[in-house]
């Protein structure tokens, strides 16, 4: 599975650190920081540089696209090659997710018309002027894209993804409400704590029936 998270000048770091920390240790995930040009991209108080190696141009088709806040996202939703980038490659992706002020970039690439969707709370008033429907929650499924409101609300939603049983799997189990793979993880789980239960209760009689 390829992860693709896009960074723009004045980023919030924690937006898109606190995912990469999560999903940077999923097997078989190999995870990317792309930008509009392959270079040093700087953080909104400007004191971390992360050197990004791969422009987006050069990521054509991604797993998961995840486009973090920040108050650099202005200018990043006003036009160029990343809102054209994010449209085309929303036609495959498995998720086309944000966290907290992302998600104004993801509704200025037209990706969440009438949509529900959350952000930021000073940015859901702009969240609907852009045509999604703002939610107050923490994090947002909404067929194929997912917004996460902040920085815990972000790690949370990659812990999400995370919890499927393999990257492998999440692939699998593509265009499909999330409710439905999490149910059957659930199912899964359930079934193999059962048999660990009957397990150790039949070890329990064997052990009682050779007093």
């Amino acid at each position: 599975m390829n992860i693709a998270i896009v960074l723009y000048d004045r980023f919030t770091a924690l937006d898109a650190i606190g995912p990469y920390e999560v999903l940077s240790r999923v097997p078989g995930c190999t995870l990317e920081f792309l930008a509009a040009e392959a270079g040093p991209v700087r953080t909104d108080n400007g004191l971390l540089t992360v050197q990004v190696e791969a422009s987006i141009a050069e990521m054509s088709a991604p797993d998961i696209v995840l486009v973090p806040g920040g108050p650099g996202e202005v200018a990043a939703r006003a036009g160029g090659p990343l809102l054209q980038w994010l449209r085309e490659a929303h036609e495959t992706t498995t998720w086309t997710a944000s966290v907290c002020t992302g998600s104004l970039i993801l509704a200025a690439a037209g990706l969440l018309e009438g949509r529900r969707a959350t952000s930021h709370w000073l940015a859901l008033d702009e969240l609907s002027s852009l045509g999604a429907t703002p939610v107050s929650e923490r994090v947002v499924f909404d067929g194929r894209i997912v917004t996460a409101a902040g920085v815990s609300a972000g790690i949370d939603m990659a812990r999400s993804w995370r919890s499927c049983a393999s990257a492998a799997a999440c692939a699998r189990r593509a265009r499909t409400p999330w409710a439905r793979p999490a149910e059957r993880l659930a199912r899964g789980l359930g079934r193999a704590l059962a048999r660990a239960s009957q397990s150790r209760s039949q070890t329990r009689e064997r052990a009682e029936g050779a007093r």
